[in-house]
């Protein structure tokens, strides 16, 4: 049977604190592990970003909180607040963090899994109004929790806990994956102002060639048509945008790979997603994205993986909201190497992004499980 009780009933709140900045011993020599509120991201702490010297800890509010506590942003920009975390250390915590140490009755792994899935109710009852609102410890002491029996808690808690290691592992291969990607392209192919890429496959030497984006693809831009999301009707087909997809449709426009490039959006120069992808199968495709198609003796990854390198700042024609209109497009100069290099490039690039691409959709349904099990596992 699960019992409601009042959190501070259960656990011990222990808000932080941070040493004047004024006074560099408090900060010198750096001996006490000290965690700011931004790092509460990091979802288990096994180290702190910065560390606070013992004076620092003697003269501030900071406190020490036991191992294996579990943290909660109070206050934070965006959506940190409400954030939870697990140390893996003793430290302390800035004001804007406090520590939550569970009592016998509670399990910590139970506990935050607990408190992640109450996410927006703990934001729903910060003090203040709206987005500038604050979680306190009065707050947290009164906070209702479910708890069950001990070895339940001990079993949702190591199970939940298994499914983040693996999530862990998942993004980690996927940001190698794209490091080493990144990497890759720089060495096949050529920096700024050379012919010539650094590394090369086995028989091949002849410098490559500078083409405006024109010489390369025809734009099918007069083909796609943007639905208005009062109009969109549910089915299984992509509907693609600027950066991806965006929605599934019961219709489609395409029904072979191309080119996406990326027409308006901040992500133009932000660069947060792909501004250049492939698109296959049958798929839609609205207006905030150009559609190329390349001509012949050309390779679609290649060409694709070029366009994605570049940077385009000084293509924007846009004012408050960046653009790449087509005839900008069409001038943009790309360095091609003959076709059969374009394939081996191209094709060595298609399995590193099928490998990124699984990691990715294996994170998806995990992320899906986890959802589920915390909406179902808990009262």
């Amino acid at each position: 049977m699960w019992e409601r009780k009042k959190l501070g009933d259960v656990a011990k709140i222990t808000p932080g604190g941070t040493p004047s900045k004024n006074i560099s011993n408090y900060w010198y020599p750096k001996e006490i592990p000290w965690l700011s509120s931004g790092e509460i991201n990091k979802e288990i702490i096994f180290s702190t970003d910065d560390m606070i010297s013992k004076e620092g800890f003697n003269n501030s509010s900071a406190k020490w909180i036991k191992q294996d506590s579990v943290l909660i942003a109070l206050a934070g920009q965006g959506k940190t607040r409400g954030k939870v975390a697990i140390n893996r250390i003793p430290l302390t915590t800035n004001q804007s963090i406090a520590g939550i140490e569970p009592s016998n009755e509670v399990y910590y792994k139970f506990l935050y899994h607990q408190l992640t899935k109450d996410y927006l109710k703990l934001r729903l009852v910060s003090s203040g109004d709206g987005s500038r609102g604050g979680l306190n410890k009065k707050l947290l002491n009164d906070y209702a929790v479910n708890l069950s029996s001990i070895d339940e808690q001990h079993k949702l808690g190591i199970l939940l806990s298994r499914i983040d290691n693996t999530l862990q592992l998942h993004e980690r291969k996927c940001e190698e994956l794209t490091l080493i990607k990144k990497a890759l392209l720089q060495k096949l192919f050529p920096k700024k102002d050379e012919i010539k890429p650094e590394v090369r496959y086995k028989n091949f030497s002849d410098a490559w060639e500078q083409r405006k984006l024109r010489e390369v693809v025809n734009f099918l831009d007069t083909l796609r048509k943007p639905l208005e999301g009062a109009k969109r009707v549910k089915g299984p087909y992509p509907y693609y945008g600027a950066s991806g997809i965006v929605d599934y449709v019961d219709g489609y426009l395409f029904d072979e790979e191309l080119i996406l490039l990326s027409e308006d959006g901040a992500n133009i120069t932000e660069r947060n997603y792909p501004v250049c992808f492939l698109a296959s199968g049958k798929y839609w495709v609205n207006n905030h994205a150009h559609v190329l198609k390349i001509k012949e003796d050309n390779d679609n990854n290649f060409i694709c993986n070029s366009l994605e390198r570049k940077d385009y700042t000084k293509y924007n024609t846009g004012m408050a909201m960046p653009k790449l209109n087509k005839e900008t497009c069409k001038g943009i100069p790309i360095m091609c190497p003959n076709y059969d290099e374009q394939k081996k490039i191209g094709n060595y690039f298609r399995k590193f992004d099928t490998l990124i691409t699984l990691h990715q959709h294996k994170l998806e349904k995990l992320k899906q499980l986890k959802k589920f099990l915390l909406q179902n596992m808990f009262i």
